[in-house]
């Protein structure tokens, strides 16, 4: 049986996904994100160990809030540098019954055709669309999450993309513009979200003894974030 690094679990989360849904956050990430509020989930071997069969019972437990549209919700960190373990994962979930959904940066290793076979959605968190600004951004290869958007694409895997807007980084129209145009070649794409960038990890990084990159950056404002994703929802569904 397949063991995790769980960095917490969320019993009745509601954004992450439709419905009510259990969010387990898994340890590790490959990416290093300016505006990332979990640094603390950044070491894979951090956490606490967990198996299948662990998760299953807690998922069991709260199964009745569940309803049509809920179930699991694999979050990060990134999900995908612990596939071995989230596959057994969605492999009971699905003969129980379980909704489930991978949220993730596509930012993993390896082949993804078997996981998403028992993947019923995708939460896609679009860092950027152009290669030189998202190895800026993140510090990643955008080769990484080309590759599972293919892998997507192939499955026909339901998808909901996400994007943080940051001031400065991330808000301008001609970048809104830019990432509309890259979300209209993703194929089963059924819902585009913008997130605006918050500041709640600042204390995090002083706990952790580390400097927060954007320390200067301020709050992203939530009317203009909603102006952009009116640009963006704009013939794109």
């Amino acid at each position: 049986m397949q063991k995790g690094r769980i960095h917490s679990m969320e019993s009745m989360g509601l954004v992450d996904g439709p419905g009510i849904r259990t969010v387990l956050f898994l340890q590790g990430c490959g990416l290093r994100c300016k505006y990332c509020h979990n640094p603390d989930t950044w070491d894979i071997q951090g956490g606490r160990e967990m198996d299948v069969n662990q998760v299953l019972n807690r998922l069991k437990r709260f199964r009745p809030y569940y309803g049509e549209t809920g179930g699991l919700t694999c979050s990060g960190g990134e999900p995908l540098l612990q596939m071995e373990f989230v596959l057994e994962l969605f492999q009971v979930c699905k003969k129980e019954k379980i909704s489930t959904c991978l949220d993730t940066a596509g930012y993993g290793y390896g082949q993804y055709e078997e996981l998403l076979k028992f993947t019923d959605l995708v939460l896609f968190d679009a860092k950027h669309y152009i290669p030189e600004e998202y190895k800026q951004l993140t510090g990643g290869d955008f080769s990484a999450p080309s590759k599972f958007l293919e892998t997507v694409e192939k499955s026909g895997t339901p998808l909901w993309v996400r994007h943080v807007v940051v001031p400065g980084l991330t808000d301008s129209e001609a970048h809104i513009r830019g990432m509309k145009e890259y979300i209209k070649e993703i194929p089963n794409v059924e819902k585009v979200e913008l997130l605006p960038y918050h500041a709640l990890g600042v204390e995090k990084y002083k706990e952790m003894g580390m400097d927060y990159p954007l320390k200067d950056v301020m709050p992203m404002d939530k009317e203009k974030t909603k102006q952009l994703q009116n640009m963006v929802l704009d013939t794109i569904l």
